[in-house]
């Protein structure tokens, strides 16, 4: 899960997580004190068991959410696509969980009560723990989105009001460029490749789509699912047939396809 992220995606996932290692341990030990106070006469180890146990693959799961989160923050899915993903999700989560607490807790009464534990009817105590399921997936993706979108920082930064720079994480080296030397962003897999005016071209490992949510606000257009270009650079467009452009920016020829006619408008107004 921590591998393929950015430094700050690594720690805003890494920060909600140890948030939720102190929520869950807050809420395992009061789930306890309270199955205590309800039945005195229950050992205190079976309620310790009990908690423990769904505590502890718990904090595992919560891999479901985060990746989804991670997953939302860096695609902007449309809600149909979000809604049938968070419902796959929310499955597995529920069977994991269920399945991974009955496991310990029958290996902990075996080892350490040298007793069976039976889990009851699955056909009524399954929806009865889905239900919480869901209240604790929801809750978490929530946790963990809103920790991304708050950790990002913004890669431009306003070094004067007329000046906006990017940061481009290049490997190990950090580029600096103004926004305005900028003349389009080429997806090249995992990575992103900057086409600049000096002819440089450095490579950043980040989605095509964390790039657009923070060019778009300095006339960035998305002209093809692998393009993003500078309005302010397009010195013409060319018909391509079939509905399909070339945007030129200078010496520089990039895509638009026919599948962004919001991209043509905006780069013809």
């Amino acid at each position: 899960m921590l591998f393929g992220m950015s430094g700050e995606e690594r720690r805003s996932i890494l920060r909600a997580w140890l948030l939720w290692i102190g929520l869950i341990a807050t809420i395992c030990v009061v789930n306890i004190l309270t199955i205590q106070h309800d039945d005195p006469d229950l050992a205190p180890l079976f309620p310790a068991l009990w908690e423990g146990s769904s505590a502890l693959v718990t904090l595992v799961i919560f891999a479901i959410p985060a990746a989804v989160a991670l997953w939302g923050h860096r695609n902007r899915p449309p809600w149909w696509q979000a809604a049938s993903v968070h419902l796959v999700a929310v499955l597995a989560y529920s069977a994991l969980h269920v399945a991974g607490f009955v496991a310990l807790r029958k290996l902990a009464y075996l080892v350490v009560l040298r007793q069976t534990y039976d889990f009851g009817d699955i056909s009524s105590e399954f929806p009865y723990e889905f239900r919480k399921d869901v209240l604790a997936y929801g809750i978490a993706w929530i946790i963990f989105f809103l920790s991304l979108r708050q950790g990002r920082q913004p890669a431009s930064a306003l070094a004067s009001p007329s000046l906006a720079t990017f940061d481009i994480q290049d490997g190990a080296r950090l580029v600096r460029v103004p926004i305005d030397d900028i003349l389009a962003v080429r997806s090249a897999g995992n990575y992103v490749e900057f086409v600049l005016v000096d002819s440089r071209r450095p490579l950043m490992r980040t989605p095509l789509a964390t790039v657009q949510s923070d060019l778009t606000e300095h006339g960035f257009v998305r002209s093809h699912r692998s393009w993003l270009v500078n309005k302010a650079k397009v010195t013409g467009l060319r018909p391509e047939g079939s509905g399909d452009y070339a945007v030129e920016l200078g010496e520089l020829e990039a895509p638009l396809s026919r599948r962004f006619p919001e991209a043509l408008a905006a780069l013809r107004g």
